[in-house]
């Protein structure tokens, strides 16, 4: 189950976006919020896979809330304005839901998520057998891909090209979603762009980290992070 909250102060758009959850499979409601300030409570409380974030909150707009989170679920922005729209392509959202809110626009939506989670889905129904690899979606076909085989991961808006010295793959999913699934010891997330396997790292100078056939950046907020992998700070 695709677990999601509702943060949105109007009882109305609580209710439709209810409503419209209730009609589907594969997503469990698990919190409605009034404001960041709950929202924030919940997400610290449980997991927490998809947010309907409406942008016009009482005391912290929507779009704050969401520069606030280090780790942010994936994020379906909603609202009644629509001049919000270009000021939200700053981040790596799923979609943006014009108020009020039609079921055919909503199963839109939901279908664009169901479809770039599938892999992960079926990558952890296969973890309980084997955590040496993952299935990866691409071009209507399941791909195993060995962890081992995997030298970085670049991200490009709702897309993957996953990097081998064999073959590359392009695959329908967020960096967030693929980095919740890697194993935390073989891959670190170097930029908002590069996820990177560990053990395919040649050399780190600077804001750069070297790997076979690539030199990846390294970004502002995630050099802390690099510099304890190798056992020092910048």
């Amino acid at each position: 189950m695709i677990k999601c909250i509702i943060v949105e102060d109007e009882i109305l758009a609580q209710n439709v976006i209810q409503s419209h959850l209730q009609k589907v499979e594969r997503f469990e409601l698990v919190g409605i919020c009034n404001n960041a300030l709950e929202a924030k409570e919940v997400l610290d409380k449980q997991e927490v896979d998809l947010i309907f974030l409406d942008i016009q909150l009482p005391g912290m707009t929507g779009l704050n809330f969401l520069r606030s989170l280090t780790n942010p679920p994936l994020v379906v922005l909603t609202t009644a304005y629509a001049e919000y729209a270009l000021e939200s392509y700053e981040f790596n959202v799923i979609d943006y839901l014009l108020k009020p809110i039609s079921f055919e626009r909503f199963s839109k939506t939901v279908n664009k998520i169901v479809d770039g989670r599938l892999f992960t889905q079926v990558a952890k129904e296969k973890d309980s057998l084997s955590g040496d690899h993952i299935f990866i979606k691409s071009n209507s076909k399941f791909f195993k891909v060995n962890f081992s085989e995997i030298i970085y991961i670049e991200g490009m808006k709702d897309y993957l090209k996953i990097h081998t010295a064999e073959y590359k793959l392009v695959t329908h999913q967020t960096m967030n979603d693929m980095e919740k699934i890697l194993p935390v010891k073989q891959f670190i997330r170097v930029h908002k762009s590069y996820i990177i396997a560990v053990t395919h790292i040649k050399s780190i100078y600077g804001n750069s980290v070297e790997m076979e056939k690539a030199t990846i950046p390294i970004g502002v907020n995630y050099k802390d992070k690099v510099m304890n992998l190798i056992g020092r700070k910048s």
